[in-house]
């Protein structure tokens, strides 16, 4: 999403190119060489931050397989669209460009997300912006998705969910693959992928892409530029992987929503963002009111076996990211931005670019003795961020100014945890472990706080127990605690306070050859809890709030049955309560008790369905479905912040073509979004102001609320070539 710290870098693109060309005449003259011990290999890389099957821990697993029929060009986001307790909205209204997740209710800054284990949350914001990443999925082997508190993971604290992202695992033969998709509002998706097989202990993979959609919503444009390469070294028990991703966006914003009613049900793809008067009182719209930004990843990773039980892992990054946000504002007083005024004019319309310049790295390390009963984990990680903020005014009506930064800030993190995971088996029992201490370090400066300096330590234990009655059946219970550090924004909004989090989850599994179960039920106390009031700042960023004690309670189903080899159908839905206890609210100038309020963005009802046929072999049609109900954009269950429900179904169509003539194989995929054309809002916004009337004793609070439309039926269709 916009925020105040944009994350935008310039790209070395040119560079980037000719890196990769190098790669692909490299890969011309590779061997193939399988090596049977690559997969068990790349998977103890990831098993410091993810769950397993024996863990009592709620998560999904999706693999490559199941993302690729729909990746045709939108964000990671919406391919996860249809996991238990998992809402995603877009800011364009067709996938493309800026796209968020909630889980369980908790917006992107509560989900931790990791990269190989290494975090992607933005350290100030705790934001996660996939946009910065196009075509990601491409690049990915697996996710898993863990909701509720989780296992220790570095970064910040999982306050909903937590999601980690395994990159392309060592491919054993040489390959290449030339994919291109288009589709409605201009979309279209290119992208060339390669990879050289094991040759002699090494292997090279490598990825360019670049993606464009004019986006649903007016202007709404993206133009995406994402590149990723890994070289890996090899043997029988060692794995050191090179790693480079990144990427360049530059999108032109939607950050505004429609608060217009008239319009959300005539003009329902308007536009205000850059909107501005010209002299002669006619409406214009400023055509570079943009987001550019640039973010490059640089991974290394080492994994070793020391003997039958013992292995380690030990990885180091580096992530740089520069760029700006830019705006056109009116009547803008020459004094707010430290500019003289001009012959005793003292407002002016300008242009002003709002920067963020930032560097995070760091190391994580993990040893872990594995038997077939006892499983031990000891690691942690230090991460440093360095982060500028600020802005320049590059035009005004007057004059073009020469001295034009406005503000210059900084925000500085160190971030440090060591964690203890140990799962015992006794029989048919296995207990589990889990304590984690971390350390955050804030410095920061900003024209809206005082200078912080603040220190947080926190102690995140966890414990569980996973029972296996029968082959079929287990049961399982979880008691975690998180603590999560303010952000930035909690800062500038006079919200600083830590967050606890209280998390217990009881779960039933159940597993035969034709259906899979899983049934869960989860209580997640919290105190301090930073929940959104609705309410946006002046850059499109959500305004959250200390809501001193609150819970969610809820039941979340996950299945999978397979009653014949040509059908599948994984159904899931989460039922739950959301509450905020004894809320206090400042209405018509009054403090009152609400008592028990809803939490804001937190529907009652999540539904997702996937069905699934195989007609004819290497043929598959999917319908995907998500019901989301009723929720308020507030937290004092005003009607004006109602946010209504919606049912959405897409239609995915995939099918692979066999040649094994210079050309493996061609797949032909569709994807028919929302095929009943459905009017609906996934998002939205509400925000509350006193109004004093002429007598100054009267005060009225006024409540207003916007929406963020989303597409009606589109398609998108791709092609790819496999070499």
């Amino acid at each position: 999403m916009m925020y105040l710290f944009k994350k935008k870098r310039k790209s070395k693109v040119k560079v980037t190119l000719s890196i990769l060309f190098v790669f692909i005449s490299i890969s011309s003259f590779a061997q193939e060489q399988p090596k049977d011990s690559v997969k068990s290999i790349e998977e103890v890389l990831i098993s410091a931050v993810r769950a397993k099957e024996k863990n009592p821990v709620t998560f999904t697993n999706v693999s490559k397989e199941a993302i690729a029929p729909r990746n045709l060009g939108q964000d990671i986001p919406v391919l996860l669209n249809y996991l238990p307790s998992v809402v995603t909205t877009t800011d364009a209204g067709a996938g493309v460009g800026y796209t968020y997740m909630r889980v369980r209710g908790s917006d992107g800054s509560r989900i931790n997300v990791t990269l190989n284990g290494i975090p992607f949350n933005d350290s100030e914001s705790q934001g996660t912006f996939f946009v910065n990443l196009p075509d990601f999925a491409s690049s990915l082997e697996s996710i898993q998705l863990q909701r509720g508190v989780g296992t220790s993971t570095s970064g910040a604290g999982a306050f909903g969910a937590s999601v980690n992202m395994q990159t392309k695992a060592a491919q054993e033969k040489a390959y290449a693959e030339i994919a291109n998709s288009v589709g409605s509002f201009g979309t279209r998706k290119h992208t060339l992928t390669f990879g050289t097989g094991l040759n002699n202990h090494f292997e090279m993979n490598a990825r360019i892409s670049n993606i464009h959609s004019n986006g649903y919503i007016d202007r709404a444009s993206s133009d995406l530029f994402g590149y990723f390469f890994n070289a890996n070294y090899i043997t029988k028990n060692t794995i050191i992987k090179a790693i480079a991703f990144g990427g360049k966006e530059k999108t032109y914003q939607a950050w505004n929503g429609l608060e217009d009613e008239e319009k959300l049900k005539n003009d329902r793809t308007y536009n205000s963002v850059g909107q501005y008067t010209d002299a002669s009182g006619a409406i214009k719209f400023y055509n570079n009111e943009i987001d550019n930004y640039n973010q490059n990843h640089f991974q290394l990773l080492w994994n070793q076996k020391y003997a039958t039980n013992w292995q380690s892992n030990v990885a180091i990054h580096y992530t740089i990211g520069k760029g700006y946000f830019e705006q056109y504002k009116e009547d803008a007083s020459f004094t707010d931005y430290n500019l003289p005024a001009f012959m005793g004019i003292t407002t002016t319309d300008l242009v002003r670019k709002r920067w963020l310049d930032n560097d995070f790295f760091g190391a994580t390390y993990s040893i872990n003795y594995n038997t077939k009963k006892t499983d031990i984990m000891i690691g942690g990680a230090a991460n440093r961020y360095l982060g500028k903020h600020f802005g320049e005014v590059v035009w005004t009506q007057y004059y073009v100014p020469s001295r034009n930064r406005y503000y210059d800030n900084y925000g500085n993190k160190d971030d440090v945890n060591f964690y203890t995971k140990a799962s015992q088996q006794f029989g048919k029992l296995n207990i589990f472990a889990d304590l984690q201490y971390r350390m955050v370090f804030y410095k920061a400066n900003s024209t809206k706080f005082d200078d912080v300096n603040d220190t947080f330590r926190f102690f995140n234990p966890k414990a569980g127990l996973n029972y296996q009655i029968n082959s079929s059946n287990n049961i399982y219970a979880y008691f975690g605690i998180a603590n999560k550090e303010p952000r930035r924004d909690d800062y500038e909004n006079g919200a600083a306070k830590p967050e606890q989090l209280f998390d217990y989850e009881l779960g039933w599994k159940y597993t035969r050859s034709k259906i899979k179960l899983n049934v869960n039920a989860f209580l997640m106390q919290y105190k301090n809890q930073l929940v959104l009031t609705g309410a946006l700042n002046d850059v499109g960023s959500p305004i959250f709030a200390n809501s001193g004690r609150s819970y969610r309670a809820g039941l979340e189903i996950e299945s999978t049955v397979k009653p014949y080899y040509w059908l599948f159908v994984s159904p899931n839905i989460t039922l739950s309560q959301n509450k905020n206890q004894n809320f206090y609210f400042q209405r018509d100038g009054l403090l009152t008790n609400l008592g028990n309020t809803n939490i804001a963005f937190s529907p009652n009802v999540i539904i997702g369905n996937n069905i699934t046929l195989l007609p004819v072999k290497h043929f598959q049609v999917s319908l995907l479905s998500k019901f989301v109900s009723q929720q308020y954009m507030g937290n004092i269950d005003a009607k004006k912040s109602i946010l209504p429900d919606y049912f959405v179904n897409d239609l995915s169509v995939n099918y692979e073509w066999k040649i094994n003539k210079g050309i493996k194989t061609i797949v032909f995929s569709g994807l028919l979004n929302n095929i009943f054309n459905r009017t609906y809002e996934s998002n939205g916004y509400f925000y509350t102001y006193d109004d004093n009337w002429s007598s100054s004793t009267v005060i009225t609070t006024i409540e207003g609320a916007g929406y963020y439309p989303q597409a009606g039926i589109n398609f998108l269709a791709g092609i790819n070539i496999k070499f």
